[in-house]
C-alpha cells in the first residue's frame, strides 16, 4: 500500500544546534506507527516538524510528503491541509480549546467550517462525538469546568471532527483512567479501519501494544530501535528500550509502609465530613481524612469523579459545600503546595524559567543555590533555564514544576497526575524524588493518579472516589 505520509531525513535545529537527528519514516493507511521515548527526546518536535508548526527559534530540514504535496520541511504549503488532510491531537488540551466556548459548539464548529456540514448535521455529529467519549453531560460546559481528563477527551473530538485521514496524536491518553484509555484506543482504531493513517506519540507502552503496527523508540533526538510492536516490546534489542520497559510501575518494588513513628506523627491536614460538587452534581460527601507528616495518600478513581477537586479542597483553593478543612496551626500558607496536572497553566508564559525561579527565591527568601542540584536530580539541562514554558516539552515543564515546589520545602504536596507527561524512566525518577521528600523531609503527599499500579507501589493508603458519594479507603500493609 502506498504511504500517505513520507519523511525524508527530517531533522530539527535550534540555530546551529541539532536537537532531532534526521528521521525517515513512511505512514500507510490502516497501520499505526507509535513513537515512544524519553521526555524531551524530540518526539513532539518531530511531529511539529511534520505538520509545519515548530515553535519560534526552531527550524526543520529534510522533506515531507503528504499525499500530493511534497516540499522542504521548512516550507509552509502543507498548512492548507490542516484539519482536512492532517490533524493533530494536542498534548495540552488547554492550549487548543477556546475558553469562551462551551463544549458542544466547539465540536460543532469544526464539523461546520472544516467538514462543511450543515448546521443541523454539525450539531448532531457533535453530540454523537461527545457521547462517544463519555461527555454527554458536558455539552454545555466551558473548558475550565472540566477535569483534565475530560478536557483531553474534548480536545480529541474537536481535532477529529474535520475528518482528516492522517492523525498525529500527541499523548492522546494522558490523564485518563483505564476505561477512558480503552475508549480512545478504540476511536483511534476506528479511524484506521476507515482507511485513515495514525502516528501516535505516547509514554504508555500498553497503548502501543494494543494498537499494534510499528513502533519506533526515540532517545536524545534519535530513533534507536524500530520494528513490529509485538516484537520490539516483547524482545527489545537496545539497552534503552529494555530500561524503558523495566521502569513500568507494575515492576516497581513496593515501598515500605510509613514507619511507626510516622504513623503517630501529628496531622498536617484534617478533612471532616467534607462535601463538594461541580455543576450541580455532588462529587463526594461525608469524607473525612487526616494526613500525617511523611505519609503518602494515593487518590484514585475514574476521570471526572472529583480527584482534582478534592486536592484543591485540601489546599483551600475550592470551597466545600459542607464540612471543615483544618491545616496544622503554625504552618505558613506556602507550606501547602500543588503540582498541577497541566503545568503550562501554572507558569508565566512570557518569562524564562530562570526568571520565574529566581523571582520565587527572592520573594520567599529561598536558598537559590539548591536549584542546580535539584535540576541535576530531575535531569533538567541548565540551558533550559533560558527558555520560556512554551519552548520546553510538557515533561520538562512538569519537572520544573516539581523543582519549584521542592524549593519551598513544603509540609504538604498535592501531586495531581505529576508524571502524566513523563516517560516511564523519568516518571520513576520523579516519583522517587517525591517519595524522598516524604521519607527524608517528612513532607505529606496526596498523590492523585489514574495509575493504580503506581499508587500501590508507593502509597501508605489509597482513597478511591467511586462516583457521587461512594468513597473507599484502603490501607497498605507491610509485606
Amino acid at each position: 500500500m502506498n504511504p500517505v505520509l513520507t519523511l525524508e531525513a527530517v531533522s530539527v535545529h535550534a540555530g546551529p544546534q541539532r536537537i532531532v537527528a534526521p528521521a525517515s519514516l513512511d505512514l500507510v493507511p490502516g497501520r499505526p506507527l507509535t513513537i515512544i521515548g524519553e521526555t524531551g527526546s524530540g518526539k513532539s518536535l518531530l511531529a511539529q516538524a511534520i505538520v509545519g508548526n515548530l515553535p519560534d527559534g526552531l527550524s526543520a530540514e529534510g522533506r515531507v510528503t503528504i499525499g500530493d504535496v511534497s516540499e522542504e520541511a521548512g516550507a509552509s504549503g502543507r498548512h492548507a491541509l490542516w484539519g482536512r488532510g492532517i490533524t493533530v491531537l494536542p498534548q495540552e488540551p488547554w492550549l487548543s480549546l477556546d475558553p469562551t466556548m462551551r463544549a458542544l459548539p466547539q465540536v460543532a464548529e469544526t464539523h461546520l467550517l472544516v467538514a462543511e456540514r450543515s448546521e443541523a448535521d454539525a450539531d448532531r455529529a457533535a453530540k454523537s462525538d461527545l457521547a462517544s467519549v463519555g461527555l454527554s453531560e458536558a455539552v454545555a460546559k466551558y473548558p475550565f469546568q472540566l477535569s483534565g481528563g475530560m478536557a483531553q477527551r474534548l480536545a480529541f473530538v474537536v481535532a477529529r471532527a474535520g475528518g482528516a485521514p492522517i492523525v498525529i496524536a500527541d499523548e492522546p491518553t494522558k490523564g485518563l483512567d483505564a476505561a477512558r484509555i480503552g475508549e480512545v484506543v478504540d476511536l483511534l482504531r476506528k479511524g484506521l479501519a476507515n482507511g485513515g493513517a495514525l502516528l501516535i506519540i505516547t509514554h504508555d507502552v500498553e497503548v502501543a501494544r494494543r494498537l499494534g503496527g510499528e513502533v519506533a523508540i526515540m532517545l536524545k533526538g534519535e530513533i534507536v530501535e524500530r520494528g513490529e510492536a509485538d516484537v520490539v516490546l516483547a524482545a527489545p534489542q537496545h539497552d534503552y528500550t529494555r530500561t524503558l520497559l523495566a521502569a513500568d510501575p507494575r515492576h516497581w518494588p513496593a515501598r515500605a509502609p510509613a514507619a511507626p513513628a510516622s504513623q503517630a506523627a501529628e496531622s498536617v491536614l484534617d478533612l471532616r465530613d467534607v462535601a463538594a460538587s461541580r455543576g450541580g452534581r455532588t462529587l463526594f460527601s461525608g469524607l473525612s481524612l487526616a494526613v500525617r507528616r511523611g505519609e503518602i495518600v494515593g487518590l484514585t478513581g475514574p476521570s471526572g469523579c472529583g480527584k482534582s477537586t478534592l486536592g484543591d479542597v485540601a489546599l483551600g483553593l475550592v470551597r466545600t459545600d459542607a464540612g471543615t478543612v483544618q491545616h496544622h496551626v503554625g504552618l505558613p500558607s506556602t507550606a501547602f503546595q500543588k503540582l498541577y496536572q497541566d503545568p503550562v497553566a501554572a507558569f508565566p508564559p512570557r518569562r524564562t524559567l530562570r526568571r520565574t525561579l529566581c523571582d520565587l527565591a527572592a520573594l520567599h527568601r529561598l536558598d537559590a543555590s539548591r536549584i542546580p542540584d535539584l535540576m541535576e536530580r530531575l535531569r533538567l539541562y541548565p540551558a533550559l533555564l533560558d527558555r520560556r514554558p512554551g519552548q520546553v516539552s510538557g515533561g520538562e515543564l512538569q519537572r520544573f514544576s516539581l523543582l519549584r515546589v521542592l524549593l519551598l520545602k513544603p509540609a504538604l504536596i498535592v501531586a495531581d497526575e505529576p508524571s502524566s507527561r513523563l516517560d516511564l524512566v523519568t516518571q520513576k525518577e520523579m516519583i522517587e524524588l517525591i517519595v524522598d521528600a516524604a521519607d527524608r523531609d517528612g513532607c505529606a503527599i496526596i498523590l492523585i493518579s489514574h495509575d493504580e499500579a503506581l499508587v500501590d507501589a508507593v502509597a501508605d493508603r489509597r482513597l478511591r472516589l467511586e462516583g457521587d458519594r461512594s468513597v473507599n479507603v484502603e490501607a497498605r500493609q507491610a509485606a
